[in-house]
């Protein structure tokens, strides 16, 4: 059964975001067929805060203080979701979409017109600037984002390659050390065996043979031991190829 991913977490709103909300929805609601531009409604926003005395912005300094309370408890859970997940450091990371292209390009010139502003409050505003773009406006960023998804396939291609060949190495390594370290020379183990074929040939009675016998299950056993050690080696490696690195 696989493990459930943790719900993704929601980040912290800061007074200035709860504002900022609250005016974009007085002027949906005074103009719902008028739409807002958000470059001076920005300015706006920023201009109006600066001359809000602290009492006028003890509203939403309470609704941030919640929101603050809010997101401790949600971190503790997330942290508690995502601890023993493993991820291969190594492996290419996932190439942004159009939208989040376009997002890196415009979110500086929002965060200097609007200080402070929370990562929700812009991810508003953007989204809301993204769905009014027509097609051919967000064409170049999928163009874009369809040649990094082009150039992330070839790496996540060349980087499992790469595990795979790094895993039989690996592999090879730990079963030469075993093999060194417990494997007997093949010529002492003949002699040893001619050895033992003269002294069964010499010995009639009935306690050697059943000595002989108990000692090659006991050596089958050993073998077979030794085969399903290297196994789980295998699947170990197959799992977690950073075991032996």
């Amino acid at each position: 059964m696989t493990r459930a991913e943790p719900k993704k977490l929601k980040g912290k709103t800061s007074a200035y975001a709860f504002f900022i909300q609250t005016r974009r929805e007085e002027l949906k609601a005074a103009n719902p067929q008028v739409a807002v531009n958000f470059i001076e409604f920005s300015k706006s926003c920023s201009e109006r805060w600066k001359a809000m005395s602290p009492e006028d912005k003890t509203k939403f300094n309470e609704m941030a203080k919640e929101d603050r309370e809010r997101y401790n408890r949600e971190l503790k859970e997330y942290m508690r979701g995502k601890k023993g997940n493993l991820r291969d450091p190594n492996a290419p990371k996932r190439p942004p979409s159009g939208f989040f292209l376009f997002c890196s390009k415009l979110r500086p010139e929002i965060r200097s017109t609007n200080p402070g502003i929370s990562m929700g409050a812009m991810a508003k505003i953007l989204g809301e600037m993204w769905s009014n773009l027509n097609d051919s406006e967000k064409q170049p960023y999928q163009i874009e984002a369809a040649q990094l998804k082009q150039k992330y396939d070839k790496d996540v291609a060349a980087h499992k390659a790469k595990k795979k060949l790094e895993s039989r190495k690996r592999f090879r390594k730990v079963v030469s050390i075993i093999v060194e370290e417990y494997g007997e020379d093949e010529d002492e183990e003949e002699e040893e065996e001619e050895e033992e074929e003269e002294e069964e040939e010499e010995a009639d009675d009935d306690n050697d043979e059943d000595y002989n016998a108990k000692e090659f299950h006991l050596i089958s056993g050993v073998q077979t031991v030794c085969n399903y050690g290297i196994l789980r080696l295998w699947v170990t490696l197959q799992e977690n190829p950073y075991t032996f690195a």
